[in-house]
């Protein structure tokens, strides 16, 4: 029985790192009142950016490489989120059009930069440092627990789970998230108070697109290993389920993320597990997806978002 839940948590938690990384940055993004839904756009090209860079830079870092390359990748998301903050903030363009289109750019530009680079290729080499599994010291020897939790177990869904309670800490405990909130919720009361409302609505993008980027690099070198037009499949928009299910708060979206990426796990361990091991492999490869339509449909009438989410503000208005 502990050997089983070992491997339920231990594939759960790879899984899970990705979403609760790029759901915690949705939840910053509609936090200031901006609807991100770019989130696939932004992860596809942070995990291009950091299979790249860990390709050209292992021999250089070492087994550091896929922690740079993550940073890397959440450098390179935070910039292409640019995109979004100026067409819906400065342009005021509609926020669904906007990241629908950075959706649209994203897996094309990165396929021709990828068969550029490697030759009309439409992969990229295989990744060989890659996040592997850790033990945790001391924590792994608690009886039970350490078996479960902290034994072969996914470093970097730790990391996100420590960024889950840090964003927690910055939205509901600090001035700088007391600004965010209110921006989403009123923006023309916070610019009566003096806060200003553009710089907190692009720090809200910008930090949705570094924790995507992050997002999408831990994919490509914890999961898939290599970049293609598939390695992002929706790990995107399960995420902005997710931060729904989560009702935008850190600790919830984390919980709603884990359990997406528990769903997605099922599709890979479910032959290891015997009640499974009897259900067609398509039941399972399909869960993630049927159950973020089911999250959709039930909880998005239900979660109430800030007020102002998705609205343009004018200054003047």
């Amino acid at each position: 029985m502990v050997g089983t839940l070992a491997i339920i948590v231990s594939s759960a938690l790879v899984y899970s790192a990705p979403l609760i990384f790029t759901a915690l940055g949705g939840t910053f993004s509609e936090r200031s009142g901006v609807v991100n839904v770019g989130l696939e756009g932004i992860m596809t090209v942070g995990a291009f950016s950091a299979a790249i860079f860990n390709l050209n830079t292992a021999h250089i870092f070492g087994v550091w490489t896929p922690w740079i390359a993550m940073l890397f990748g959440g450098l390179i998301g935070l910039l292409f989120s640019v995109i979004h903050a100026v067409a819906t903030i400065n342009l005021r363009a509609d926020h669904i059009v906007s990241g629908t289109v950075i959706n649209l750019m994203a897996p094309g530009l990165t396929v021709f930069l990828t068969k550029q680079l490697f030759d009309g290729k439409g992969q990229t080499e295989i990744i060989r440092q890659r996040f592997g599994k850790i033990s945790f010291p001391i924590l792994k020897d608690i009886p039970v627990l350490g078996d479960i939790f902290f034994k072969n177990t996914s470093a970097p869904a730790y990391v996100a789970i420590a960024i889950a309670f840090l964003a927690y800490f910055v939205i509901f405990k600090t001035k700088f998230g007391l600004r965010l909130r209110s921006v989403g919720e009123n923006p023309q009361a916070a610019d009566t108070l003096g806060i200003n409302v553009y710089a907190m609505k692009y720090a809200g993008v910008l930090i949705s697109g570094f924790l995507g980027g992050m997002g999408g690099a831990v994919v490509v070198q914890a999961i898939s290993g290599q970049f293609s037009v598939s390695t992002i499949a929706g790990q995107g928009f399960i995420s902005m389920a997710a931060m729904i299910f989560g009702k935008w708060n850190p600790i919830g979206v984390m919980g709603a993320a884990f359990f997406f990426g528990l769903s997605q796990s099922l599709a890979i361990i479910g032959s290891q597990i015997s009640f499974l091991s009897g259900l067609p492999s398509v039941y399972l490869q399909a869960a993630p997806y049927v159950l973020t339509i089911l999250v959709l449909v039930i909880f998005i009438g239900k979660s109430q978002g800030p007020k102002s989410i998705g609205v343009t503000y004018v200054k003047s208005k």
